[in-house]
Parts: structure tokens; sequence; C-alpha cells
């Protein structure tokens, strides 16, 4: 299989959409997607995060979606939202290839630093972080407010 990576483009978003609804279904979580295409296009072209894609035979099979970040103990950091390869095309060593891009883009930004989170029962990915290198933190619990919910938040 020839796989080419490579930034996106604009005509890759309703592919690269596809792969995010993907991932929230294997999640158990399609019910709480609310983007679109077109909002990740616009995001995208205002400069909100940068994505890296796998394409093979002109289809989009892969990515890996991030953005820059601060770390007030590290500095510049780089925090990946989403690795993501199809389910047809795991296991071919293309998570890892995206693992590598995405690595790479950060030391060329020069970043102290990356995040990312992965589901405690999501076995396969934390197997395959570790042995990448990578820690997991299991002492630091993940806290969000939804802001179109912000009307029942009192702030106090």
């Amino acid at each position: 299989m020839n796989t080419l990576y490579r930034s996106a483009k604009t005509s890759d978003f309703h592919e690269i959409f596809s792969l995010v609804y993907e991932l929230a279904t294997f999640e158990r979580a399609p019910e709480q997607v609310s983007n679109t295409a077109e909002m990740m296009l616009n995001d995208w072209e205002n400069g909100t995060f940068d994505t890296i894609v796998a394409e093979s035979d002109g289809r989009i099979i892969g990515m890996a979606l991030f953005h820059v970040a601060y770390s007030t103990w590290k500095g510049k950091m780089m925090y990946l939202e989403d690795l993501i390869v199809t389910e047809s095309f795991r296991g071919q060593g293309i998570g890892d290839e995206l693992l590598k891009h995405f690595l790479q883009t950060a030391i060329e930004a020069n970043c102290k630093l990356v995040k990312w989170q992965v589901l405690d029962w999501n076995t396969p990915a934390v197997d395959f972080y570790l042995k990448k290198g990578a820690s997991v933190e299991k002492d630091w619990w993940n806290v969000k407010i939804l802001l179109s919910n912000q009307s029942t938040f009192s702030g106090q």
C-alpha cells in the first residue's frame, strides 16, 4: 500500500469530518458531535488548528488534528486533539507514521511538550502510546464546560 502523508487541504474536510464521526462512534458518543465539516473547514482556515492526513488511492484514511497550546511549566506545547485511522486500515503502521509526522511538526515549531488524551478503556491505543515512549497520567482529571450550556453556569 502506498500512503501519502501531507498537510490537509480545503477539499479534505468532508472526509476528515467522516473520520471524526467514525471516532465518535467508536468512543460510543456519536450523539455528542455538534461540529460539522463546514465549521471545521472555517476554523482550519482561520488557523485554529492544523491537520496531517494519511491518503491512500485518493482517499483520506487517517489524520492527526492538533493545535498549539501553552504550558506554564514547560512553555510552548502542541495538543493532539485526535489521531484517527479508519478501522479497515488499522494495524498497518499508519497511526505510527501520523504520530511521527505530528511529533516532527511539534519539534519544528520549537514545542517543549506534546499532550493528548486517551480513553482508559481503549487498551490498544494506550498500549500503542506506551510503546512509543509516552506516559499516561492517571492522576489528572479532565475538566470542561460546554459553552453552549453557558446560561446554566453561574460562574460562582
